[in-house]
């Protein structure tokens, strides 16, 4: 059965799954993203990857700052949407909003649910080293993802596996969880089942603060803060090479043996040691130059084993 669908989402990792919405026939009727942002040196309005997307299906875009007036509500009622297919979004969804579609309101999480609701649960999963994640269709309540859960896929989480390799692993199959969970209630047969009340975790948005990393810490959190922050926002360190301390974005490492005071490079391949155990910089990141390998950086910045970090 074809639905009239309301889509609502902002970032590359809704693109697919609009995409697949359209391609199984159901009639986009209209598409809610953030409205374009300033982006670049020439600080040019730039719109959302959903946005774009919405444009080459030919889906008319709004980009309310709002969606908590009498107005708004007015005009999401007019497009006579049988559902509304929420991923990540960006903006809370009154109750008067949610009470519009006759089918309610499906939202695409990034978790396994009632582990890591809220902003960021990508990046919380693998920062709290998680052996595994996944996507959840739900039924949206006015509670920060709270709402009971109709179906769930599941994807295991490699010990090395960064951020973005995660978040490019679970577009898709969300994609298609998304789309059989609108078969189904096509069908009216589409089953809720409250969240459990324990192992409630939050995915709070990430800190700058968070991203800066202490060698101070066992090698396994290290490991897992700068996996869990690759590609952005990048966990950094802060080195100083002779004019000033600079920050060095740290995109990707491995778990080496070694000990000494945390900090200390135990070799010239980039292998610094931890409180416990040790990390080796795979690749790392100076301001306004490419990633390179951490010995390469080593070798630029003539840091070799006994040196500082």
């Amino acid at each position: 059965m074809s639905l009239r669908v309301i889509f609502m989402g902002t970032p590359d990792f809704a693109v697919p799954v609009l995409t697949e919405i359209v391609g199984q026939g159901h009639e986009v009727v209209s598409c809610y993203t953030r409205a374009p942002a300033q982006a670049g040196r020439g600080l040019e309005l730039k719109p959302s990857p959903v946005y774009r997307a919405a444009e080459r299906f030919g889906i008319p875009v709004f980009t309310p700052a709002t969606l908590r007036t009498p107005e708004q509500a007015e005009i999401i009622a007019s497009h006579q949407a049988d559902v509304a297919v929420v991923v990540a979004y960006g903006m809370i969804l009154p109750q008067a909003i949610l009470d519009l579609p006759e089918l309610g309101c499906l939202n695409l999480h990034a978790s396994l649910l009632p582990r890591w609701r809220g902003a960021a649960p990508i990046q919380r999963a693998i920062m709290a080293g998680d052996a595994e994640s996944g996507v959840c269709v739900m039924k949206m309540e006015a509670g920060l993802d709270t709402g009971p859960v109709a179906m769930v896929e599941s994807l295991a989480i490699g010990p090395d596996m960064t951020a973005g390799e995660l978040h490019d692993r679970l577009s898709p199959l969300g994609a298609d969880l998304m789309v059989r969970a609108l078969a189904a209630l096509g069908r009216g047969g589409l089953q809720f089942t409250p969240q459990p009340d324990e192992g409630v975790t939050y995915a709070s948005k990430i800190t700058n603060a968070e991203a800066k990393l202490s060698w101070a810490l066992p090698a396994q959190q290290v490991h897992d803060l700068v996996r869990g922050l690759s590609p952005f926002p990048g966990a950094f360190a802060e080195i100083d090479l002779g004019k000033g301390p600079e920050r060095l974005k740290i995109l990707r490492t491995a778990r080496a043996g070694g000990a000494a005071e945390p900090g200390t490079l135990l070799d010239d391949e980039g292998t610094v040691a931890c409180a416990v155990g040790a990390v080796k910089l795979l690749q790392v990141q100076r301001a306004g130059k490419a990633p390179m390998s951490g010995a390469e950086f080593l070798r630029g910045a003539r840091l070799g084993a006994g040196g500082k970090l």
